[in-house]
């Protein structure tokens, strides 16, 4: 009945607007005069009103009466808090510091190579030799004059002790004593230079020069010795990051070449800012027990700058944006037994992104009931079907 009085008025009011006494919108700007303007404003806004009025009683009988009503179709998921895990992607190259080319000490014929490549070898290790151009006979006549002089100087001494003799032979056998031992160290020295041993323990990669060749020091690459145990990457971090990358930090290093990934963690955090390119150094372990990680192997390194414990992550293809900028999304309330619920536009703020999610700060809490599939086509306020 109230719907039939309602049409009724809407009738009577447009009648009125078209009698002809009644001054129009048109003749009203003609006059010009502004009081009038502003009260036929007034008249126009409160009929729009009444006709908006009207039009929501007309749908919401519609929709009562309605009963085959044609809803958006959506699915929804349900806000849950979870551990969420920034990671900062970086490309470096592996590297270790017990990757050595070994050169000679001295001049001369390389007379021996001990070694072979791949062969594995201990620290200290005999390498190869060098010809030592005559040193061990004169390392040998040395030895035999230093002998003479120690005993010459122990006789000396102990009649020395007897206050037998002067002080002047006791000195100066004790110098020629000492003056021998100095001679055979230096010789000893020297000789040492003719060899070339393992500074570390690790494998033989590269045989550079072979037996019977000519070698001089700095100039000539004999051996190169490689031990794959402690391998690291070095990657540059941008400045922007110093705070947030720290020592102990988690680290994923991805090789794809070998296919497979490793867990490890920051074990160096570099104390200087390059100036070229505003970045720091820093380190990361790689733990290489199948010694399938060569050094400048190519790696992906994702270093953790942040870690949420309890974050709420959704799809970046259902945010929307609106005029003023803002990013918001659609949840849902309870739905009743014909799986029909309400759909409710929320303003969000998000933080960061990991591939296809992103983290929601603010607008929505656990368990709200988010609105996946069917998103873009639902309207504020609007009723929706939920498949799931």
């Amino acid at each position: 009945m109230k719907i039939l009085y309602t049409i009724s008025a809407f009738t009577l009011l447009l009648i009125s607007c078209g009698d002809s006494k009644k001054v129009t919108v048109e003749e009203t700007i003609e006059n010009g005069n502004l009081s009038e303007m502003r009260a036929k404003r007034a008249e126009v806004v409160q009929l729009q009103q009444n006709i908006n009025e009207e039009l929501k009683q007309l749908d919401a009988a519609i929709a009562k009466k309605d009963t085959v009503q044609k809803l958006p179709l959506v699915t929804t998921v349900k806000a849950t808090d979870t551990i969420f895990k920034h990671y900062l992607e970086l490309q470096g190259n592996t590297e270790t510091k017990k990757n050595l080319v070994l050169y000679p000490e001295t001049s001369g014929i390389l007379t021996r190579v001990y070694v072979e490549d791949g062969q594995r070898v201990s620290k200290g290790q005999l390498l190869a030799k060098i010809d030592d151009g005559g040193l061990s006979q004169q390392l040998s006549q040395v030895e035999v004059q230093a002998e003479l002089a120690k005993t010459t100087f122990d006789r000396q001494k102990r009649l020395w002790e007897q206050k037998i003799g002067s002080e002047i032979q006791y000195l100066q056998a004790k110098t020629t004593y000492e003056a021998q031992q100095n001679a055979v160290a230096q010789i000893k020295r020297q000789l040492a230079k003719t060899t070339i041993n393992a500074p570390f323990s690790g494998i033989i990669d590269d045989v550079i020069t072979e037996q019977g060749s000519v070698v001089a020091p700095g100039q000539t690459e004999v051996i190169r010795i490689v031990n794959l145990d402690d391998m690291y990457i070095e990657v540059e971090v941008p400045e922007s990051y110093l705070s947030q990358i720290t020592e102990g930090k988690e680290v994923l290093v991805d090789f794809p070449v070998l296919g497979k990934t490793i867990d490890t963690k920051v074990r160096q955090v570099g104390n200087y800012i390059n100036p070229n390119n505003r970045s720091f150094m820093v380190e990361v372990a790689i733990p290489n027990k199948n010694k399938m990680v060569k050094p400048n192997l190519t790696a992906k390194v994702k270093i953790n700058d942040y870690t949420n414990d309890s974050a709420i992550l959704i799809p970046q293809s259902i945010l929307s944006e609106n005029a003023e900028g803002e990013q918001y999304i659609y949840i849902t309330n309870e739905k009743d037994s014909d799986s029909v619920a309400v759909a409710k536009r929320t303003i969000v703020k998000t933080g960061r992104t990991q591939g296809d999610l992103i983290e929601i700060t603010e607008g929505v809490s656990a368990n709200d009931h988010i609105i996946k599939e069917g998103a873009r086509s639902v309207k504020d306020g609007q009723k929706v079907k939920i498949l799931n």
